[in-house]
């Protein structure tokens, strides 16, 4: 069933009822309409990558809870558990080269190392607390679809983490 975001979104005329068969001219347009054209990313695929990443989110979503403190590594690695301390090297490691995030090292015995967001990263935060408010409200029907699609393939289910 479609939802009725979707119906709203796209009109009346997608639900099934409401479906009729093209015609050949109009097919026939929309070919001609599409010929050459493909979908171009916005941004280089790496970069989107690499911001699309959990771990990149988890990281600038921790370090932004401390905006004008920074947080040492052992700090990070507390707030996120699941994050080897491998993953977390590299994230960061990526996540300074992108000019997202400062580090800090401090020549002492211990070294200590810190990060902080930069003005780039901080840019960031509004658009991704748009995206975690869409999760937050929506990962329960996210999981209940995946459940009906998983049950009438035949598939047992697993929940995700």
């Amino acid at each position: 069933m479609i939802s009725s975001t979707r119906r709203h979104i796209f009109g009346p005329w997608l639900h099934r009822s409401n479906y009729q068969e093209p015609s050949a001219e109009k097919k026939l347009w929309r070919v001609r309409l599409m010929a050459g054209r493909s979908l171009k990313p916005c941004a280089p695929g790496s970069v989107l990558e690499r911001l699309g990443d959990k771990w990149t989110i988890l990281v600038i979503s921790l370090l932004s809870l401390s905006p004008d403190i920074p947080l040492r590594f052992s700090a990070i690695r507390r707030g996120i558990p699941d994050i080897s301390q491998r993953m977390l090297t590299l994230t960061l490691r990526n996540l300074e080269r992108d000019g997202l995030v400062n580090r800090y090292y401090y020549p002492e015995l211990p070294p200590r190392v810190e990060y902080q967001l930069t003005d780039r990263g901080h840019s960031m935060l509004k658009p991704l607390a748009g995206f975690t408010d869409w999760i937050r409200d929506t990962w329960q029907d996210i999981e209940a679809s995946r459940k009906a699609f998983d049950e009438a393939a035949g598939k047992k289910t697993t929940p995700s983490r």
